[in-house]
């Protein structure tokens, strides 16, 4: 196994952008901390179903994700690393990330993090420049997100920041402001992701009713590409579609996501993985607790057909570095769908999108942007199995 992710469903405000599952009310916190160790109790033979010689049943990431994480208070984090702890084997020195927001995370906070067994921050800045955080309706300003890594850096070594690009109105030189402002903290690494418009979301209203313009793809990509200039220019390796990474500071966590590693998911809307199925926990926070202190876990499993693995292997292997093994493709799935890959990478081949490299399938530098639209093209539909 590699990991554990813990989502938190709380957060202090909505972000108008954000479709992921929580709550802006925290009368159910303290409950929800004892049913998420609960889960973990209840799912503790999980890993005991491999064999017990092997090293891959030990722990070697705990994620805390969400939601907003850094609601929660130390004594409650701590609670539930000891919990995992107290259930799986975890390795000598696992990452241990936690999803902080710049206004949960003052001077006091960060050192009393620091002296916990958290070893890894992931920041949620998104921008530097006020007028974009109040059209996010994030929770923290400007002056927020600039303190809080000045601090943060002098106690951790392994900090990640999410920055967002092609935000309605961001120059490309506004965005090279950020990008830069980023750098001088000496942060070795960065997740940036394109603003979305999701369905449901205060984002999706204020577009429909002109409050706010539409974000623009060629914007976006112009972004893409002065971020990934500028970035590996000051040596950071381009290592996943959205993330950049100094050598060794690779986010541990994400990358067994991205190479097929089993995961257990915690907490209500949470996914799992196990080689061969994926499940999911409901993502309704009363009928998450109501289940748990039943006993009963609440998710649902789906059992990943071999057009399932394979669509599931094109999509991640396309968005890293690792890309997609010609080899490993025509091993673990046969040659009818080696043949299918090819015939449906042609077009991109010629144009210059993607490349073969050592028999591994890589997106180019001007395919990168594209990689999952690319990655849909090649995805197997209808083979029976």
């Amino acid at each position: 196994m590699s990991g554990i992710y813990i989502h938190i469903p709380f957060c202090k405000q909505a972000c108008n952008y954000c479709d992921f599952h929580f709550s802006t009310s925290m009368k159910k916190k303290d409950e929800m901390v004892l049913a998420i160790a609960k889960e973990i109790r209840l799912r503790k033979n999980e890993s005991e179903l491999l064999d017990s010689a092997r090293t891959d049943i030990k722990v070697e990431t705990i994620y805390f994700g969400g939601g907003t994480p850094s609601v929660l208070t130390l004594e409650e984090i701590n609670f539930l690393i000891e919990v995992v702890y107290d259930n799986f084997q975890v390795i000598e020195n696992p990452e241990i990330t936690l999803e902080a927001n710049p206004d949960d995370l003052t001077d006091e906070r960060i050192i009393d993090f620091s002296k916990s067994k958290i070893n890894r921050l992931s920041i949620g800045i998104q921008s530097f420049f006020e007028e974009d955080l109040k059209m996010m309706n994030r929770a923290h300003n400007s002056v927020e997100a600039k303190k809080c890594l000045e601090i943060a850096t002098q106690y951790f070594d392994n900090i990640s920041l999410d920055l967002i690009y092609g935000v309605p109105g961001m120059s490309n030189e506004k965005w090279k402001q950020n990008i830069e402002t980023a750098l001088s903290f000496g942060i070795p690494h960065i997740s940036s992701y394109a603003l979305t418009v999701e369905p449901k979301t205060a984002l999706k209203k204020l577009i429909e009713t002109g409050k706010v313009a539409e974000p623009n793809d060629e914007v976006a990509q112009e972004h893409f590409m002065i971020l990934v200039e500028t970035l590996e220019k000051n040596n950071f390796i381009h290592y996943e579609l959205s993330n950049f990474g100094k050598e060794n500071y690779f986010s541990k966590n994400n990358s067994s996501y991205w190479l097929g590693k089993k995961y257990i998911g915690i907490g209500p809307s949470a996914h799992s993985y196990d080689g061969k199925s994926r499940s999911w926990n409901i993502a309704n926070n009363t009928l998450y607790l109501k289940s748990i202190q039943a006993d009963k876990l609440p998710r649902e499993t789906e059992i990943l057909s071999s057009a399932d693995r394979y669509n599931e292997y094109v999509m991640t292997g396309l968005r890293t570095i690792w890309g997609v093994s010609l080899s490993r493709i025509e091993s673990e799935f046969g040659k009818t769908y080696l043949d299918y890959l090819k015939k449906q990478a042609h077009k991109f081949l010629n144009d210059d999108l993607l490349f073969i490299e050592n028999n591994i399938l890589k997106p180019t530098r001007k395919g990168k942007f594209l990689t999952d639209g690319i990655a849909s093209d090649l995805f197997l539909l209808n083979l029976e199995e």
